[in-house]
């Protein structure tokens, strides 16, 4: 079988020499039939004599005359057409003479050829035929392959038959090998010239080197792993020799070459095994392939080979990091910062998009494209993920392997000083915020390790930057606690990411303002996010010093970077990125400032006032951030009061009503915004000013809300359920914030003052219906009335918000949409209704109204009076105030009052009560029918009246 397989391989590589010198000789013939075109282009008198030339501005009135004598075809190309500089090239390649004629002639020459053909459009290039692409293409690498197993087949039956001895099988083997690259350089020199163009990916020489290449790789390794004729440092050596020389050789046989090349190097350290595993051998031999491919790559414009390389170096160094017995951090930084140095000097270094082709389809890119489509975008991605996993790796060994902390920290920065430094780093740029974030997050233990565990309980403190391990009983899970991370260490990375971050703005805000905002938001965002999660970890949350006087002094300094940006920005140049998210980074290192050197009510109150002072700014710097850091400050206000509602703990706040620390707490941020509201009333920014006015509308209920709760729990505030009389106290202050907000609307109108006020009552009459007439009802809960009657819960809890909201909708009439006035009023009659409805029951039952006790005969008779004495009232009322709605609301009542009576009258009262319930709901309905009958019909009889018309 083996015979068949070396028999075969040696006819497909006799096929393919023979297809190859096929393809050769057709294309010499071509090439001898344009040289002959060529000849006769010379001969027709296109390049004249000297002595005969005109000059040259008459030669190209000349030419544009026969252009528009004789116009060509826009769809042919000929090849007279030709320029002198390539009818040159030609002969230098296949001889013959070249043209003696002077520089000024074939300058002439050339303008008018350029005028003759401007009007002809380029032809398309046809499409590769099947029959090339199976001769030219597919024998070329077919044959490769079959060249290498036969080689490998022909050592193999040697080895099996006994004919030779194995060192002169690989002596054999390996002159072959050299064989096939010798070849692979003789054809190149023949015909590459040629088919250089042609057939970039399937060049045969390049084909035969590779072919070589392989014997002599396998040569090498078998010898040394089989035979042993070597040790494990002649055989790196050879093995290394290999890889370089077919690195160097790509630069003749092109990318596919350096990859085999590449592939062999980063093979080399894991075919060889020595005793004595050296860190700084690997990495050495690693850094050295890379360079000379990285070297090769710059020189040929490549991006293919350089990306396998990055990824080939990442997985090395993740390998190593997290797999070896004996792990020197040294050697893999080193090899991670020379990533870093040889991308920013070597490729693709200083090379911009001008500098590489275009591809033919490209269309025109906006700012955000450029962007994100950099030059040799391959590269400098792999590259920026070679850097970062081995950096994440570093982080998560933290504390085991020593100095990971520290080298971390380099990889970091250094992946950042790259993204600062060239203008087509913004891969590397954002791989070192996220490799920052996510390794710091990880060397500290966020979140099954530090200061968060479960939901608010708290670590032991911390004491020199590490957290001591809690004692543990016996059957016990071990407790994890922080790792020896330096806090000075996450500090000071916090300091320099933020200083190459403004470094980088500086950098890239002439040539790139898109790259410039990009680092406007890292350089604050990312050493914000380190100080957090170390002052959490580390910090003392009471009062801490370090981390509160470095986040003041970023704060400054990024106000100040905002300043002196904003100054070198022109006038009326649209959105400045860098100015807001600079100024909102400040703004956020001063507020994480107030958390560390401040505690409680303090920090609620500072926050705020900072968001006060920016407001007031504007009168300094018309900065249309400004503002917006007050909607900022309100929202951590807001954030603060969710997590500690008390402001200043439970165990700390006065049990004194009204007057204590939720006042100032809720009360006063709720001032500051409406006063900020107030002094932006000439900004000519309506969207800040609305959500201002909104958030003071909100804080101004809270602080309501909140003293109500207080004040009616006993000065405690708590999870338990609110009673009847507490949230009909809620729904009183929301019905007036409705109210204040209409008046406010009417007064200076505002879109916030108008939408808000109807949200406000909307959700106000859900409440009411969810809590007054299910959840808090005293006929399903049980709640006692009171000793009292009138005067009692029903009086709080239904009549007082049913007049609330007949008096807010009377006030809507004609300044709201008509759904939501009726709303309103059918929430107030509702509210009576239920009001009327119990306090029958309390008459008959007395405090206690709960359902268990049934229903009496009296009572139920009584119901059906007092129902239709209601409705009889209502339509008075909406008679005399013209309101249809009430009118409405009225029929429904009694029509409620009718069904009752038929259904359930009829059935459970006896005698003189079902009597005189009929005879009474008789009379109020005939009474009703002559009421309508005279109000509708004018004193002829003939009229409607207009008033009974009008619209509640």
């Amino acid at each position: 079988m083996l015979e068949i397989l070396s028999l075969v391989a040696i006819g497909l590589a006799l096929y393919t020499l023979n297809a190859s010198r096929n393809s050769a000789q057709k294309i010499g013939a071509e090439v001898m039939r344009l040289k002959g075109e060529i000849e006769a282009l010379k001969a027709s008198g296109i390049a004249l004599p000297v002595q005969d030339a005109e000059p040259v501005d008459e030669s190209i009135e000349t030419a544009r005359e026969e252009a528009v004598e004789e116009p060509q075809p826009a769809d042919f190309t000929s090849p007279w057409t030709a320029k002198s500089s390539d009818a040159e090239a030609g002969r230098a390649i296949f001889g013959g003479e070249t043209s003696t004629a002077p520089a000024e002639t074939v300058a002439a020459s050339e303008t008018a050829e350029e005028v003759a053909s401007a009007p002809a459009a380029a032809p398309a290039r046809p499409k590769e035929s099947f029959e090339s692409r199976i001769g030219a293409r597919w024998a070329v690498w077919v044959g490769g392959i079959a060249l290498a197993l036969g080689g490998i087949f022909m050592v193999k039956y040697s080895i099996e038959a006994g004919l030779l001895s194995p060192a002169v099988r690989l002596s054999l083997a390996a002159a072959f090998g050299l064989l096939l690259m010798a070849a692979g350089e003789f054809v190149r020199r023949r015909t590459q010239p040629l088919i250089a163009n042609a057939f970039q990916n399937a060049m045969i020489p390049g084909v035969l080197t590779a072919a070589g290449a392989i014997t002599l790789f396998a040569v090498t390794y078998v010898s040394y792993e089989f035979y042993s004729y070597f040790g494990p440092v002649t055989a790196f050596v050879l093995l290394a020799a290999v890889s370089f020389a077919t690195i160097g050789l790509s630069l003749l046989h092109g990318q596919a070459l350096a990859g085999l090349g590449l592939l062999a190097s980063m093979l080399t350290p894991a075919l060889v095994a020595t005793e004595e595993p050296s860190a700084w051998g690997l990495f050495g031999f690693l850094i050295v392939a890379w360079l000379a491919t990285f070297a090769a790559s710059r020189i040929r414009r490549w991006q293919v080979v350089p990306a396998l390389a990055n990824a080939g170096m990442a997985l090395w160094a993740v390998l190593y990091l997290s797999q070896a017995s004996n792990i020197d951090v040294v050697p893999a930084l080193v090899a991670m910062l020379v990533l870093a140095i040889g991308h920013g000097l070597i490729w693709p270094g200083n090379v911009t998009a001008e500098d590489l082709p275009a591809p033919a389809d490209a269309k025109p890119a906006d700012a955000l494209d450029r962007l994100l489509t950099p030059p040799a975008a391959a590269v400098s991605v792999t590259g920026a993920l070679a850097m970062a996993f081995p950096a994440l790796v570093l982080a998560s060994a933290v504390p085991a392997l020593a100095h990971a902390d520290y080298a971390f920290v380099l990889v970091v920065l250094a992946l950042a000083a790259l993204g600062a430094l060239r203008g087509w780093a913004i891969y590397p740029a954002i791989l070192s915020a996220v490799a920052a974030v996510i390794g710091v997050v990880a060397m500290v233990g966020l979140p099954d390790q530090g200061l968060i565990d479960g939901f608010g309980s708290l670590a032991l403190p911390a004491v020199e930057g590490v957290v001591p391990a809690p004692p543990m009983a016996e059957s016990t899970l071990p407790v994890p606690v922080l790792g020896l991370v330096s806090v000075n260490l996450l500090l000071i990375l916090a300091v320099i990411y933020a200083a190459v971050g403004l470094a980088a703005i500086r950098l890239r805000m002439p040539g790139s303002s898109a790259f410039a905002a990009l680092w406007s938001l890292l350089a604050p965002a990312v050493p914000f996010a380190i100080l957090v999660v170390s002052f959490l970890n580390f910090g003392n949350l009471s009062f801490d010093a370090k981390h509160g006087l470095l986040a003041a002094l970023l704060g400054l300094v990024f106000f100040a970077a905002a300043e002196a940006f904003s100054r070198e920005r022109r006038d009326g140049d649209g959105l400045f990125l860098p100015q807001w998210t600079l100024s909102a980074g400040g703004f956020a290192f001063l507020v994480l400032a107030l958390h560390a050197l401040t505690d409680g009510l303090a920090t609620t109150l500072g926050i705020i006032l900072l968001g006060t002072v920016a407001v007031f700014a504007t009168r300094l710097r018309r900065w249309p951030v400004l503002p917006w850091l007050m909607a900022g400050a309100a929202a951590v206000v807001a954030g603060r009061i969710a997590w500690e509602p008390t402001i200043v703990g439970a165990a700390n706040l006065s049990k004194t009503p009204v007057f204590n620390q939720l006042l100032a707490g809720y009360g006063i941020p709720a001032a500051l915004l409406a006063l900020s509201a107030f002094e932006l009333r000439r900004w000519p920014g309506e969207r800040i000013r609305n959500l201002l006015q909104a958030l003071a509308s909100l804080f101004l209920l809270l602080t309501a809300a909140i003293l109500v709760r207080h004040g009616m729990n006993g000065g405690v505030l708590d999870s338990s359920v609110p009673t009847l009389g507490e949230q009909a106290t809620y729904t009183l202050l929301v019905i007036g914030a409705s109210a204040v907000m209409m008046s406010l609307d009417l007064k200076s109108p505002s879109p916030v003052f108008r939408y808000g006020s109807m949200v406000v009552g909307g959700l106000s009459v859900l409440s009411v219906l969810s809590a007054h007439f299910i959840g808090l009802n005293p006929y399903f809960t049980g709640e006692l009335l009171g000793k009292w009657p009138v005067l009692d819960l029903l009086l709080v809890g239904y009549l007082l918000p049913g007049i609330a909201y007949g008096g807010l909708a009377w006030y809507a009439r004609d300044r709201r949409p008509m759904p939501y006035v009726i709303m309103l009023a059918l929430s107030s009659v509702a509210l009576v209704f239920a009001w009327v409805t119990l306090s029958v029951r309390r008459y008959w039952h007395g405090e206690g109204i709960a359902d268990w006790k049934g229903f009496l005969q009296s009572e139920t008779y009584t119901y059906s009076v007092v129902w239709l004495l209601l409705g009889v009232l209502l339509l008075a009322v909406g008679s005399k105030f013209d309101s249809k709605s009430i009118r409405l609301a009225s029929a429904g009542l009694v029509l409620i009052a009718v069904v009752k009576v038929f259904l359930i009258d009829m059935a459970n009262l006896e005698g003189i009560l079902r009597a005189l319930s009929f005879i009474g709901l008789g009379a109020v309905l005939i009474g009703i029918g002559l009421f309508y009958q005279k109000i509708l019909s004018g004193k002829s009889g003939t009229g409607e009246k207009p008033e009974l018309n009008a619209e509640a």
